[in-house]
């Protein structure tokens, strides 16, 4: 469910290159969210374009689960102990983040391009758990009658 949560937050992400949603969760509920998008007060891929690093990525985007992490962070919410759950795995740069706010499990769906943070997150004994949540379809739910 969490997971499927996450997917729905990613529809909120503002660049376009990648729809990426975190939901960050403790005893099964959730204590923060975040989606990439520019920095706060900044323009949005979707306004100004994606800026390409060196690397093919959008370096004007921030990553879901570093906002994620940064909401917390923000409103005084312990994120030790956690679980964060990804619609991608995350980077090299965001699991680096991930260990030290000191979150115990990553759960994704999909593999993001380069694998170098489910190896740090592996080699630091974060648990990393790759799940294929359930589709939500139209006939079940349709996300079209809501704003998201």
């Amino acid at each position: 469910m969490l997971l499927t949560i996450a997917g729905i937050v990613a529809k909120r992400s503002t660049c376009e290159r990648a729809q990426v949603g975190a939901v960050i969760a403790r005893d099964h509920r959730i204590i923060s969210i975040g989606y990439g998008g520019a920095p706060s007060g900044m323009k949005h891929c979707f306004e100004v374009g994606c800026e390409q690093g060196p690397d093919g990525g959008c370096i004007r985007t921030v990553h879901a689960e570093a906002n994620a992490v940064a909401f917390a962070a923000r409103s005084g919410i312990k994120v030790e102990g956690s679980t964060i759950y990804i619609t991608h795995s995350p980077c090299l740069d965001c699991a680096k983040l991930i260990i030290n706010s000191g979150i115990t499990r990553v759960v994704y769906n999909r593999l993001y391009r380069e694998r170098r943070g489910i190896a740090l997150l592996s080699e630091s004994k974060t648990s990393v758990e790759q799940l294929f949540p359930l589709t939500i379809t139209s006939e079940v739910y349709s996300l079209d009658e809501y704003e998201v």
